[in-house]
């Protein structure tokens, strides 16, 4: 919502490939691998220190038992690095990112009435505000200032102003926004909080890429928002 200049294509993430597991695996076998390798036996250490150069590895069984441990090493370490890495790729454990509605909040959004309009948006108020219902028009005035938690269905955030530290303010009805977020806020009052559940053809046609940390959003899916109407410039400032 943050970039989301229309509802036709509001890109709210930049596009980042993933991590691969060959990165992982070159550093693991380029760094730590070599730096075993580099290490010298201690036979050719005593040797040196005597002043002779015996041929190292072909004489005796020690040398050759010795590479075998240090190659032994160097793969166990590997494999410790690849599960590690394994367990980041897999996101365990989430991040746990702000909400606007906590855990208490969820208990009673479950007795809270759900209002369907004719667009198939549906609604829950959590708390229904006390000031002004937002304008609606196309003029620098006719904005609002909110704070908004976007999740798809399982619950998992794909944006958020709380994140960024600074609500959003957009102009209600101008296309700024989805569909679904701008009939959602219209109804709203300063001070409200309100849970939105957006249909796919109310949400983004285009969909939304995945970046780390953060799930995909396929064209036309439904989505959920949490969003916090704070204020109205202007109205609020007379």
């Amino acid at each position: 919502m943050a970039a989301a200049a229309c509802s036709s294509a509001s890109p709210l993430l930049l596009p980042s490939g993933p991590r691969h597991a060959s990165a992982s695996r070159a550093w693991f076998l380029g760094g730590r691998s070599r730096a075993l390798r580099s290490e010298a036996p201690c036979c050719c250490k005593a040797a040196a220190a005597r002043g002779s150069a015996p041929q190292c590895g072909t004489v005796g069984g020690g040398s050759s038992s010795t590479r075998r441990g240090l190659l032994g090493v160097a793969l166990g370490a590997s494999a410790l690095g690849l599960a590690a890495f394994d367990a980041v790729a897999a996101g365990l454990p989430p991040e746990e990112k702000p909400k606007l509605c906590d855990a208490a909040c969820e208990g009673e959004l479950e007795n809270v009435p759900m209002v369907t309009t004719e667009s198939g948006l549906q609604y829950k108020d959590i708390k229904v505000g006390e000031g002004p219902s937002p304008p609606v028009g196309f003029q620098v005035a006719d904005q609002v200032a909110a704070n908004y938690v976007a999740m798809v269905p399982t619950g998992q955030i794909f944006d958020s102003s709380l994140e960024k530290g600074q609500p959003y303010i957009f102009r209600v009805g101008s296309g700024q926004v989805i569909k679904g977020l701008d009939e959602g806020i219209l109804s709203m009052k300063v001070g409200g909080l309100r849970r939105l559940y957006i249909p796919g053809p109310l949400a983004f046609p285009k969909g939304l890429t995945s970046a780390p940390g953060r799930p995909r959003v396929p064209p036309s899916s439904p989505v959920v928002f949490d969003v916090n109407l704070l204020y109205i410039p202007g109205l609020d400032d007379e």
